[in-house]
């Protein structure tokens, strides 16, 4: 039976849901290929080897298949065959500025330097804007703390093309509403008001072409950066009217703690993990972000977390007391907790099957770090996982030079999801020890 069969009757057609007997078709033209980073700050527990809380270090000890994970990672070993362990990758535009300034290029490679703090676009957001038109949202940006944040210090990881933070949504039962929740108003009143938005911003755009010619060249461009804001929301506006007759995706919503805070930690990261997996599950986006703490150590709301958990001590003291005595076992447990939600998200992924695979083989999940520890912009603790069906050959742990810049990993990645890439930034080109 064609995928596309419907049942017709007096003047409608309702179209069938996907049955066994469509599967043929189904494995050769539904394939969404989708990305997800997940960001987690300070870096991560390495003890030397060799020393009392060896088996605490993030990285296991011998590369290649033959690797075992240690106890920061051994909630992974199920899923070995599906990710990757990386080590020494790096942004060399992150190296030598501030440890706390490198979470704002994590996924754009940019350089800020001194007082230049413009950023660039973010490999999510290269990629939304490319290959996101099928879905009712691009992407979709997620952080513990919400909006932007600062300058070297923000609360997304995603940016635009004009270098420009995109808001991150932090509540739950903010994002739970944004993908599934029903519209306020009837269908014209939603029609009405979106067309309303439309006259308002054209209005605006035809007045800001005379407004922009009596400008000077240092407010022509911060005028040139507020209109590249009017139209997005014009284009988003555009977007919502597209999908104005398409009923949002109804999904179970029970088992949800749609009302978990950041005094729930553990509730509120599964949580965040398990709307990101019905996002993709309900196809609702391609492309997400989800930033696990900024880099602002006295204002970020997951500084807590590791103290309401039990283990002792703020994340940020954690990540500075790595080295003293006791210190490298307490952020190790931490860096556990941390592996467990992935292992948790990974495994929905790869238990729901898709086509000719699972949600996780068409999935390209990168996880870490832009810092080996504290103030240490070298040596990412990096993990890729997912894409089986992608082209990526997992089962190893990779140790890479410092001449190999993370941005050989977007390029890999790129070209893997459908967006054919040369170069990105700073890259010298793609990693082939991560293919098939």
């Amino acid at each position: 039976m064609h995928r596309r069969t419907v049942l017709k009757g007096i003047g409608t057609t309702l179209a069938l849901p996907l049955l066994n007997c469509m599967a043929t078709q189904t494995k050769s033209t539904i394939r969404p290929k989708r990305f997800c980073a997940i960001y987690f700050p300070y870096g991560v527990s390495l003890p030397k080897k060799g020393s009392d809380a060896a088996k605490w270090n993030w990285f296991p000890d011998q590369t290649g298949r033959n690797f075992q994970f240690n106890e920061s990672l051994k909630c992974l070993d199920p899923l070995r065959e599906q990710l990757t362990v990386m080590g020494g990758l790096s942004h060399p535009h992150g190296r030598k500025i501030g440890g706390h300034d490198t979470a704002d290029i994590f996924l754009t490679a940019a350089k800020l330097k001194g007082g230049q703090l413009k950023n660039s676009v973010s490999i999510d957001q290269t990629l939304a804007s490319k290959l996101g038109e099928e879905t009712r949202f691009r992407s979709l940006s997620l952080s513990v703390d919400g909006g932007v944040g600062e300058a070297t210090r923000s609360s997304t990881l995603s940016f635009n093309r004009g270098g420009q933070p995109v808001p991150a949504l932090h509540q739950p039962r903010m994002v739970f509403n944004r993908l599934f929740g029903v519209e306020e108003g009837s269908l014209e009143q939603r029609r009405q008001t979106l067309q309303n938005s439309n006259s308002m911003l054209d209005g605006i755009l035809e007045h800001s072409k005379s407004l922009r010619r009596s400008l000077g060249k240092h407010d022509r461009e911060k005028f040139d950066e507020y209109l590249q804001s009017v139209r997005q929301i014009e284009q988003r506006v555009e977007r919502n009217e597209k999908w104005l007759n398409v009923a949002k995706p109804e999904v179970d919503a029970n088992g949800l703690h749609l009302e978990a805070d950041d005094e729930t930690p553990g509730e509120l990261i599964k949580t965040m993990y398990d709307l990101m997996f019905l996002a993709y599950q309900t196809d609702s986006t391609r492309f997400i972000t989800y930033q696990l703490g900024n880099m602002n150590g006295a204002t970020s709301i997951a500084t807590k977390f590791p103290a309401l958990l039990g283990f002792g001590k703020s994340q940020h003291s954690l990540a500075h007391g790595w080295n003293k005595p006791g210190g490298a076992e307490a952020l190790g447990k931490w860096d556990r907790f941390r592996s467990q939600q992935l292992a948790y998200f990974l495994q929905r992924l790869h238990d729901t099957p898709e086509a000719d695979g699972t949600l996780l083989d068409h999935t390209v999940v990168l996880y870490g770090s832009s810092n080996s520890n504290t103030h240490n912009n070298r040596n990412y603790p990096l993990i890729l996982a997912g894409g089986n069906r992608l082209g990526f050959r997992h089962g190893q742990f990779h140790k890479f030079s410092d001449e190999v810049p993370l941005s050989n990993l977007f390029v890999t990645m790129m070209n893997r999801l459908g967006l054919p890439t040369e170069s990105f930034v700073d890259s010298t080109g793609e990693i082939t020890e991560l293919l098939s």
